[in-house]
Order: C-alpha cells, then structure tokens, then sequence
C-alpha cells in the first residue's frame, strides 16, 4: 500500500489503458470499463489493503443470514480481484464452486493470480459485462458486493443474472446507502466542494452512475422488480469502518476515491496549486476520525435480497404463451 502522502498527485499520473478486444461491453459501459481498467484500478491497488477490508465487513454482514449453501454453484458479480469469490467458493464447499465476472480485466488477472496461489480449485474468473452477457451456466446464488452500482441500465443487468438463475435462486447484494449516512464521503465531498466544482471539460473516463446509484431503496426496488426478481427485501447494515492507518491516509483515500476523489482527478494537473489547501481542508474537517490506531468512520448499505421466480423465467414463459396462442400451451412445452 502506497504510504502517507504519496497518494496525493495520484490525479496527476498517466494510467494504463486496456482495449476490451474480445469482450462484449455495452456502448453505454465503454467509459466506465476504461475507468474500472485504469485509474480506479491502479487506485484501487495503492488502498486495497483498506478499501478491501471495508467492503469486506459489509459484505460478511450480508453473508450472515443470506449465504450460499454447501453445494451450491455461485456467481460473483463485479468480483474485482477475487477475494469475495474465494470466499464463496468456501461457503459452497467441495461439491459447489464460486464464479467470479468483472469488467475489468486486470481485476481478473488479479483474482485469477491470488486465487492460483491460494490454490482454491473450485473458484473460476472470467472477463464480463454483466449487461451485455448472456450466461450460458446456470447458478443457486448470486452475490455482488458493491458490485452493481455501476451499470448505465441496471434493470437489463440484473436481468440478466435473474435468468443465470434456477427458478427459486437467490441474489444478496450490498449497496451503498445515501452519502449522509457515509459521511466518511460526504463531508469530504462537502469540504472539496468550497474549493472546486466538477469540471465541464475532462479527458480521464469516470466511473459512470456512481456508487450511490442505487442508495434509495424505492429506486432499488423498482429495479429489481422490472428485472424480474421477486420476494424483495432490504436490510439496513450501519458499520463502524477503518478509513486509513492514520488521519492522513485517510485523507489520502479520499482524495482518490469516492465524489471528491473523482473531482479532484477529472481536474488533474489543473488544481495543482490548489490542492494543498483541499488537503489541508480535509485534514481539519476530518480530524475528528482519528484514533490513535488509525482514522474510522460511520458506513451504511443496504443488504438486498430477492429471489428468482419458482415458475422460472418469466420472460421466456411470457414468450411460450404468447406463441401458444389462444388455445394455451401444450402439455410437451
């Protein structure tokens, strides 16, 4: 993990750009795919040891009631470098396997590494946009932590996981809720924002809807509801999170990642002489999360549950009736 400090031109620094030639992506998911295969990867990398810590938490709190079942086959959505998935594949057991997809295809690389040298035998990675994908493997279990926030039309991704899944399969998902009750983001966005506005013009690719897309849970629900899910259900997790080693690090964290870190690096190199006072901004707004073992802060998600239908795909069910025409359907179909 890149140390105090050093993280703080992190706008500023050339990316690696990665051509999706073999991967369907939507249109619409082109930028995001690029920002997931770029900056925010590398970014990513610099914080994994905390960001992944973090989610971690959420995604063990969701796991606790709503967890895959020995034997079960698991998909991983928006797995990132695989940990989650390597969890799974030990949840499902021998006799089950766990199935990570991601966009980005150094997240897979990644996974596909760390998972070969823990040696976990039944987990698997592929290179996929959730959107675009049509599964040709059925799954028990569908988990996705933070992992479906960032679709231009979730509606057509989600349905495409419900028909991944048996009649009667279950989905456990972990979202964000709203920015006041992360205030670890919002005030750093807060603070950000007496300074800059987000910029008009931008040459680096963001990360598309956001991670608070799906914050709302009227909004959540509808979502699922026209992907065909069913039995919906949203739990409310409130965790006390570890930010960074110390305040500066987190400082550090939020000046990449979250609303004022995406500000701070569509402006790059252009807020160079302003970006001490943001930082020094930040230092004093936040200083109040600071422990002597580190920086934490409150965080809350939902926990979203819903289940495929027992009747099986309603779309191809709808498609069936529709060509049986009025005399209904044969006892054969």
């Amino acid at each position: 993990m890149a140390r105090v400090g050093q993280l703080a031109s992190l706008a500023n620094r050339t990316y690696t750009r990665v051509e999706m030639t073999e991967v369907s992506v939507a249109p619409e998911n082109l930028e995001t795919t690029e920002a997931w295969n770029g900056p925010l990867f590398e970014i990513w990398q610099d914080f994994q040891a905390v960001v992944v810590s973090n989610a971690k938490a959420h995604g063990d709190a969701a796991l606790v009631d709503h967890h895959p079942e020995p034997g079960d086959r698991v998909l991983d959505i928006g797995c990132g470098l695989g940990d989650s998935a390597v969890q799974l594949a030990e949840l499902a057991g021998p006799k089950g396997d766990a199935h990570g997809v991601d966009v980005a295809e150094r997240m897979i690389a990644g996974a596909r590494e760390d998972a070969a040298r823990a040696r976990v035998e039944n987990v698997s990675f592929e290179v996929v946009d959730v959107q675009a994908a049509r599964f040709t493997d059925t799954y028990d279990y569908a988990f996705a932590r933070f992992g479906t926030m960032f679709f231009a039309n979730p509606v057509v991704a989600l349905r495409n996981v419900r028909q991944a899944l048996r009649p009667g399969g279950r989905l456990n998902m972990v979202v964000w809720r709203r920015k006041l009750d992360n205030d670890w983001l919002h005030r750093a966005e807060t603070i950000a924002e007496q300074f800059l506005e987000r910029p008009e013009q931008y040459d680096d690719p963001t990360c598309g809807p956001g991670p608070f897309s799906m914050a709302d849970a009227d909004t959540v629900t509808d979502v699922l509801k026209h992907a065909g899910f069913e039995d919906i259900q949203l739990k409310r997790q409130d965790l006390l999170i570890r930010t960074g080693d110390n305040l500066e690090h987190a400082v550090d964290l939020v000046m990449s990642i979250g609303p004022a870190g995406e500000v701070l690096r569509l402006w790059g190199d252009r807020v160079n002489e302003i970006r001490p006072r943001i930082r020094a901004a930040l230092l004093d707004g936040m200083a109040d999360m600071a422990r002597d073992d580190g920086a934490y802060a409150d965080s809350s998600t939902w926990a979203v549950r819903a289940v495929a239908p027992e009747y099986g795909d309603p779309d191809r069910l709808a498609a069936l009736l529709k060509s049986a025409g009025p005399a209904g359907l044969t006892s054969g179909s």
